[in-house]
């Protein structure tokens, strides 16, 4: 009699990266990176997006989890850190994406990665919603 291999059941996610623990946890931004072709905007508009993500990001999981609280000191005892990331593409082309992270640094020493892709010309026709936009899709992923 041959023993056939039994599959392997879906790793089971950590109970902090749950919708009962997220709901009402409490999170930090730390400061935005813009990865990729940073060279594709100026200085002054690079700082104008950075500022935007930390915001749009924090009220994004605020959105999310009303009950969340967002603090602003990373040495925040059991705070989720979340570090908001954009991927640029090479060129300003109309068909070009960009990608977008929130990375979760979660207090067991677990990180996750939320992520989605976004054409330009989506993000452009958002204008001054564009990364409000951004975070609240990958909020929407959220648990």
């Amino acid at each position: 009699m041959t023993a056939w291999p039994t599959q392997a059941a879906a790793p089971t996610p950590a109970p902090s990266w749950s919708a009962a623990v997220l709901a009402r946890a409490t999170y930090v931004i730390l400061p935005p990176r813009i990865e990729g072709n940073v060279n594709l905007v100026t200085g002054e508009q690079r700082t104008a997006i950075l500022e935007a993500m930390r915001r749009d990001s924090a009220r994004a999981i605020k959105r999310r989890y009303p009950q969340a609280t967002i603090a602003t000191d990373p040495q925040t005892p059991d705070a989720v850190k979340v570090t908001p990331v954009l991927t640029a593409p090479q060129a300003l082309v109309p068909w070009a994406k960009l990608t977008a992270h929130l990375y979760f640094d979660l207090g067991d020493g677990q990180r996750v990665a939320v992520n989605d892709q976004f054409g330009l010309l989506t993000l452009w026709q958002q204008q001054a919603d564009a990364a409000n936009y951004v975070y609240d899709r990958l909020a929407q992923k959220l648990p």
